[in-house]
């Protein structure tokens, strides 16, 4: 009688964590599939990833500007159950589409500044320090990151990424978190000579190549990070750490940013602003490391997800060889 006992007691619990019903408040947004072809797609903390194509929407500037998180969470209430499985070996695409823009912050970790400067109490930025990434440098987080052609200076950093989630104007630093959609993570890549050493002084050059803004793997919900300024990140090459730091040693945090920049620009749904770097980058070193063919880079932030790049030289992202 035990024995029936304990057996149906067991099946009950298998058939209620069965019916466990998904939790849409805890989504994480990811897009994938082809390049620039990618569907979008929601994953659940139970590692269950659904294909939400049938909402008829993809993570761009109208669904942020819409209340689209609100409105997906609504739809996967009653249409979960009808959407596809993403297999486990599908490309994951930057986890927004092409943005309007993509800022990037530079000089916002005090090591960081000190690693670059060589001094050990450097001048401090009075206000943040804005720059632009070409957003057709947006890639996915786990693809080949390339060489450009004639780089020898790329280097690495981890940043921890904010999706606009409305349009944000003169936004004050009180509201200003009230127009984040999400958290992300990503790897500002940078050719040092181009951005710091070639004339004009123009970091956006060493900032935009193609495959410079690997995005993702998710947007996480900002309920979901906890406090984002209390975020572990890392990034290591070949296995070895390069960068480890928390958000919190920010010197002008994410809501400061956000009002600083809607105050010079407007922002869009679904804008991206990387909030800048911590020490560690390759530049810094000495000797000055930088990327080459064959090197394998990783990053990670905690509660958001990791990333990891293979790189690759111009000439084998374009199947030849002998060129540089």
């Amino acid at each position: 009688m035990k024995k029936i006992f304990l057996t149906v007691y067991i099946l009950a619990l298998a058939i209620a964590s069965i019916a466990q019903p998904l939790n849409h408040a805890q989504i994480k947004l990811f897009r994938f599939g082809n390049f620039e072809n990618e569907k979008p797609a929601v994953a659940y903390p139970d590692g269950t990833s659904l294909d939400v194509s049938g909402f008829g929407e993809d993570y761009n500037e109208a669904f942020f500007g819409k209340d689209g998180i609100r409105r997906l969470q609504t739809w996967l209430a009653t249409n979960a159950a009808k959407c596809p499985k993403v297999s486990a070996d599908q490309r994951l695409g930057s986890c927004v589409a092409r943005p309007s823009k993509i800022i990037a912050i530079g000089l916002n970790y005090l090591e960081h500044i000190k690693e670059g400067s060589g001094s050990s109490a450097p001048s401090i930025p009075k206000e943040p320090i804005i720059f632009m990434k070409s957003t057709t440098a947006l890639c996915g987080p786990f693809d080949n990151a390339i060489i450009p052609r004639n780089s020898e200076k790329m280097d690495w950093e981890v940043e921890l990424a904010v999706v606009i989630g409305k349009k944000a104007s003169y936004v004050s630093e009180e509201e200003a978190l009230h127009y984040v959609a999400g958290y992300s993570i990503m790897n500002d890549y940078s050719e040092r000579e181009w951005q710091l050493q070639k004339d004009g002084g123009q970091w956006d050059k060493g900032k935009s190549a193609d495959t410079f803004a690997p995005l993702g793997p998710y947007l996480i919900l900002p309920q979901n990070v906890g406090d984002a300024q209390e975020l572990n990140l890392w990034l290591t090459v070949n296995g070895k750490i390069m960068q480890q730091a928390n958000t919190k040693d920010m010197i002008f945090k994410v809501a400061k940013l956000i009002s600083y920049t809607s105050a010079h620009m407007t922002l869009l749904p679904g804008d991206v602003i990387s909030t800048g770097t911590p020490s560690g980058i390759g530049s810094g070193r000495k000797p000055p490391i930088f990327l080459k063919a064959g090197d394998e880079v990783e990053l990670h932030i905690d509660n958001i997800g990791t990333q990891k790049q293979k790189v690759i030289s111009y000439a084998q992202s374009q199947g030849m060889s002998g060129e540089k």
